[in-house]
């Protein structure tokens, strides 16, 4: 399974999977055809499915016009989203697995950025190999989703199923939030000497207008905020001991940042 990372309106990244042994396509979050379409027609390949984190229009946005090109292909997304999603003809539930270029994918439920939000994770098919999360909004590099239809307990039970994953699981997040997600974490957990070496990686980066996803999830761990709620630098940074708010203030913290 190759994946093609591609960019889209502002700051949005579509993830286009491609079966080089049956030159077919899955695309995850199509915020715009025009990327889509380019990217098939350069690989002469068949669209066959639409992979859907939730129902925001920046995620959802081309799913139509997508349809009309090639009305065989088949839109999955979580239950919960019944009715919001575009054209959406599988509603997956935790613990469901959908297949594609012979990897299979396991659907995770996680709420708290949407009431509806799900995940693809693709594990590795060899030891030793890369694990592949398509995450959504769920969890950034650096930073994590507003909660917009959850709560914080929500989200912080999301994210923990979501760093139990391996450290090298590949996080394909669809925005390129990261250098302004690592600008906040400096200012809670500054003195973190992993932290400070991704930021200035990062900011060399984003200087040349470099893409910063996908990240690892090893990284995530030693670095993003809203995976470190346990960490005592983070609770004194909000003046919290409980998980669920010490992560709240976090969030918070980060929304009027």
């Amino acid at each position: 399974m190759q994946i093609y990372r591609l960019s889209a309106l502002s700051d949005n990244y579509i993830f286009l999977l491609h079966d080089p042994t049956q030159n077919i396509v899955a695309v995850v979050d199509p915020a715009e055809a025009r990327p889509v379409l380019e990217k098939l027609k350069s690989l002469s390949a068949k669209l066959v499915a639409i992979f859907n984190t939730h129902h925001h229009a920046d995620h959802v946005g081309a799913n139509q016009s997508l349809i009309q090109k090639f009305p065989e292909l088949t839109v999955y997304g979580g239950l919960k989203d019944r009715g919001r999603i575009p054209g959406q003809q599988v509603f997956l539930q935790e613990g469901d697995r959908v297949q594609f270029a012979e990897r299979v994918g396991e659907v995770l439920f996680v709420p708290g950025h949407t009431s509806g939000h799900i995940v693809y994770y693709f594990p590795p098919v060899v030891v030793g190999e890369t694990g592949e999360l398509f995450c959504g909004d769920t969890l950034f590099a650096g930073g994590c989703g507003r909660l917009f239809e959850g709560t914080p307990t929500q989200m912080l039970a999301s994210l923990t199923k979501l760093r139990s994953l391996p450290d090298n699981t590949r996080i394909w997040c669809a925005h390129e939030y990261t250098l302004k997600n690592l600008q906040f974490a400096m200012t809670v957990d500054g003195q973190n000497t992993d932290l400070q070496a991704r930021f200035a990686e990062v900011k060399e980066a984003r200087s040349r207008n470099q893409a910063t996803v996908p990240s690892m999830m090893g990284i995530e761990k030693q670095t993003n905020p809203f995976l470190r709620w346990e960490q005592p630098t983070l609770k004194l940074a909000v003046q919290s001991q409980e998980p669920v708010e010490t992560f709240a203030r976090l969030r918070e913290k980060k929304d009027r940042f």
